[in-house]
């Protein structure tokens, strides 16, 4: 699979996760801190990463910043993009089964290197659900970004 991978600091588990997942056999392209002359502020890096989904150029993205919660904002900013902060392996498999995130995002503060074996762990293993009402919320957000739906049958404006 192609990864698409940022990280604004070339440090802490940022390195390790490029390794990682080139070992599991995955082609990763790098942006930010991990690539020698991008820019690593991590909403530049992040959309990098994340604008290489949205684009089909890669099928996932692995974001990290120091807390994770700035490169998952960054990436969910770009339309088909479901980025999910995931600091445990249960919320990498929800996120990937209820929401079908394509990009997985990390805090280089809180992700050591086995807690990072078993976040990809549970997020490749994940799939999306096919449940009527999972895949419904999954049409929902799609519609979310192209009409600005709000699904209370009022318009995005309010109530009138």
């Amino acid at each position: 699979m192609r990864i698409s991978v940022s990280s604004d600091l070339d440090e802490g588990v940022a390195p390790l996760l490029v390794a990682e997942l080139r070992r599991r056999g995955h082609t990763v392209s790098t942006h930010g801190a991990l690539r020698p002359g991008d820019r690593s502020d991590w909403a530049y890096c992040t959309e990098a990463a994340a604008r290489e989904v949205a684009e089909g150029r890669a099928e996932q993205a692995v974001v990290c910043c120091w807390t994770g919660t700035g490169a998952s904002i960054a990436a969910n900013k770009l339309p088909g993009i479901r980025a999910a902060l995931c600091t445990d392996a249960g919320t990498a498999q929800g996120a990937r089964r209820w929401n079908d995130a394509n990009v997985l995002a990390l805090s280089l503060r809180l992700t050591s290197g086995p807690l990072l074996g078993e976040i990809l762990d549970a997020w490749f293993a994940g799939e999306p659900s096919q449940d009527a009402d999972d895949r419904e919320n999954i049409r929902h957000l799609e519609r979310i970004e192209t009409t600005g739906a709000t699904g209370t049958g009022q318009s995005a404006g309010g109530a009138k």
